[in-house]
């Protein structure tokens, strides 16, 4: 153990938030909403300031019908600015998403405490 450091990691808290929006799609265009997703929002998402990237999941086959998509961003201004006054509360999507969709899309946030 040199000048104090043990080798592991510390946990910190970084400002960043992360932002995890889930739809339920309907079974036989998951892979199709996925497409458009990863070629349409995926990449529009990159020009946007504060944005520090994402990913795309998909539930495993013959499960639920899930599609989430993580980001992370710099902090709620930057969130702010790309979902809007009620960004806490309120999933972004657009029309052509929704006719994708078995039921609205939900929202949620999480502070990183490590990584």
């Amino acid at each position: 153990m040199e000048g104090g450091r043990t080798g592991r990691r510390e946990a910190r808290e970084v400002a960043m938030i992360v932002r995890i929006w889930e739809a339920r799609v309907a079974p036989t265009l998951v892979a199709e909403f996925c497409t458009v997703l990863r070629t349409q929002l995926m990449p529009q998402l990159d020009g946007l300031d504060g944005y520090l990237g994402g990913e795309l999941l998909r539930s495993l086959p013959d499960s639920t019908h899930r599609v989430l998509v993580v980001t992370r961003w710099r902090d709620e201004e930057a969130l702010r600015a790309y979902a809007g006054p009620m960004w806490s509360l309120r999933p972004v999507w657009s029309d052509t998403e929704q006719g994708y969709l078995e039921h609205p899309p939900s929202v949620a946030h999480f502070s990183v405490l490590s990584s």
